[in-house]
């Protein structure tokens, strides 16, 4: 499968109610969806603070490229709407705090990226002290959404605001009847993706798992690829992230060839933070969780000290940091 297909199927011509956009934020993302509404017929405006990302467009019909946010914002006709594909954090904080200099009331920002839904709710209350809407809309589609479209939740105070958003989901979307959904007020968007994410999270977890026990049985000789697209066709565990192993797994030495470290991109995190909070259970996404943490090598300390307490209260053996064959990671407190 090529992420990149050009010879997808093209997207479906825009709604009449979509106005032309803003898209701040050229990166993976953002880039594609940049493109898809522009083959839909809509005309964006993009910027990006990287020269290279903005090159990477250069000649893409129905899209104008701005050597600066203000540039971008400025040719919009009024009411403008904004799109926001950035990480979450201070470049998405940095260029809120730029627009509300450059916006006026009855503007909209929607914020794209993965953000805290608690931080999403603050943002829609400082703008709207400034008379501008503000919706969040999780996205989900990675790089196969140019081709294949994305799946949109969205929070918006108003259907007003609501119906501007709808108007580029449908262009966004597989198609314009399915793949985006209004979930409810401000913060519903990013509170649904963030929920999506940590389901996200045990999934990938529970197949990871799986292959391991399969590979652990080496006396079988088990094809991993072969089982993997043998899951594909009728089972109950068919799904895209199986797909995407199958892929994976078609390429000799795939497993061999890449570092054990997961990382974690902070929806993850979030989405156990707010388990906590409802004092709902979540296990499974809670320990896939772990699992990433400890791949980055921050079980070693403690893993350390387990050593050393077996070797304290019953003389066991304990293995050298320096022995062949001990496994790698980060140096513990005192190593």
């Amino acid at each position: 499968m090529n992420p990149g297909n050009e010879n997808g199927p093209p997207p479906h011509r825009h709604d009449p109610a979509a106005a032309p956009i803003a898209m701040i934020g050229l990166g993976r993302m953002g880039a594609n969806m940049a493109r898809r509404l522009a083959r839909a017929g809509i005309s964006v405006e993009g910027f990006d603070p990287q020269p290279a990302s903005r090159e990477a467009l250069a000649g893409e019909p129905g899209l104008r490229l701005h050597a600066s946010l203000a540039d971008a914002v400025a040719a919009l006709p009024a009411p403008r709407t904004v799109w926001l594909m950035l990480p979450a954090g201070e470049a998405t904080a940095s260029t809120l705090a730029s627009l509300r200099g450059l916006l006026a009331p009855g503007d909209l920002v929607v914020d794209g990226g993965n953000a805290n839904y608690l931080d999403s709710q603050r943002r829609a209350a400082e703008l709207g002290a400034d008379g501008v809407g503000f919706a969040d809309c999780g996205v989900s589609g990675g790089v196969w959404g140019l081709a294949n479209g994305y799946c949109l939740m969205f929070g918006a105070a108003d259907a007003q605001a609501a119906a501007r958003v709808a108007a580029y989901a449908r262009a966004l979307a597989p198609a314009p009847d399915r793949g985006w959904l209004h979930c409810g007020p401000v913060g519903a968007g990013h509170f649904t993706k963030m929920i999506h994410n940590g389901i996200e999270y045990g999934m990938m977890q529970a197949i990871a798992e799986g292959f391991a026990l399969l590979e652990g049985r080496q006396e079988m000789q088990l094809d991993l690829g072969a089982i993997a697209e043998l899951w594909r066709h009728g089972s109950v565990v068919r799904s895209w992230l199986l797909d995407l192993t199958a892929d994976a797994l078609r390429e000799p030495g795939a497993i061999g060839s890449v570092a054990p470290l997961v990382p974690d991109s902070g929806e993850g995190r979030w989405t156990v933070d707010e388990a906590v909070r409802q004092g709902t259970p979540a296990p499974v996404i809670a320990m896939a969780l772990m699992s990433r943490f400890d791949s980055q090598g921050r079980a070693d300390t403690g893993n350390r000290l387990l050593a050393l307490m077996r070797k304290g209260f019953g003389g066991h053996a304990v293995t050298a940091a320096s022995a062949p064959g001990a496994p790698a990671g980060k140096p513990g407190a005192g190593s």
